[in-house]
């Protein structure tokens, strides 16, 4: 794993039980974890520590959704998909959109860059999303990991290329112009006149006075999660065991 993938992490050894059991302190034989339980223990404790110095639980980030986002920015790390920043963009579709639901994290550093406002696709929802498409024309968000690329100057002015890479869930996004960009529907004066955020045709459209800096932060093959109430959503690169090696080999290089 890259070296630098080490600094998002404190220097913890990670421990391997020489024995299966072994005796407490009144002899009696007690099972020992095995390598792959510790090494759970070991990617839950991570997990945590991190959320905890980013501290973004105040913000409304769930701890559930930057796990599953984590766990994806470590897998895409571990094919190079990204880029040399390590940052993690997390939006989550199953707040309303009156509601700040977009961060962007800075993994090395451990802070929180952005955390705003973003709208979601006309035919996905309302206020709420529930509908979610990979298809072309359906005006609708689309779940899943995306690596943003290139900017480009469209319609909305500055946009930002977003290629998604979950089969099936949103690997049309280009193809659709699924795109970051800025729009004045996508603002507090919005919710306060009309109760919710204006939608888009199924991008991730964000405020008019922090567009420019979000798409200068993000672009250039970071990582974007968009998180939703789909239960049928699945990715491969939520697959933990690569998670898993990817933090022990970060933490075994320190």
């Amino acid at each position: 794993m890259l070296p630098f993938m080490a600094s998002l992490f404190m220097a913890t050894p990670l421990a391997t039980p020489i024995k299966s059991t072994m005796a407490n302190a009144k002899g009696v034989e007690v099972k020992m974890p095995t390598e792959k339980e510790m090494e759970a223990a070991f990617f839950d404790q991570r997990m945590h520590d991190l959320y905890r110095d980013l501290n973004v639980e105040q913000q409304g980030l769930r701890f559930e959704v930057f796990e599953k986002a984590m766990t994806g920015y470590l897998n895409l790390r571990n094919e190079d998909k990204l880029g040399d920043k390590q940052l993690l963009t997390v939006v989550d579709f199953e707040m309303p959109s009156t509601e700040k639901r977009l961060w962007v994290l800075d993994l090395d550093k451990k802070e929180v860059k952005f955390n705003t406002l973003v709208a979601h696709g006309r035919n996905s929802g309302e206020n709420l999303t529930s509908t979610f498409s990979n298809e072309n024309e359906s005006n609708m968000s689309s779940l899943g990991f995306y690596v943003t690329q290139d900017e480009y100057i469209g319609k909305h002015g500055r946009s930002l290329k977003l290629e998604g890479v979950d089969e099936g869930y949103n690997n049309n996004a280009l193809a659709r112009s699924v795109v970051m960009h800025g729009a004045d529907y996508v603002s507090e004066e919005f919710v306060r006149q009309y109760g919710r955020l204006g939608r888009s045709l199924g991008c991730p459209a964000l405020p008019m006075d922090q567009y420019a800096q979000i798409i200068d932060e993000v672009g250039g093959k970071t990582c974007l999660f968009l998180n939703g109430p789909d239960e049928n959503y699945s990715s491969k690169y939520l697959n933990h065991d690569v998670a898993l090696s990817a933090l022990v080999s970060a933490n075994q290089m320190i």
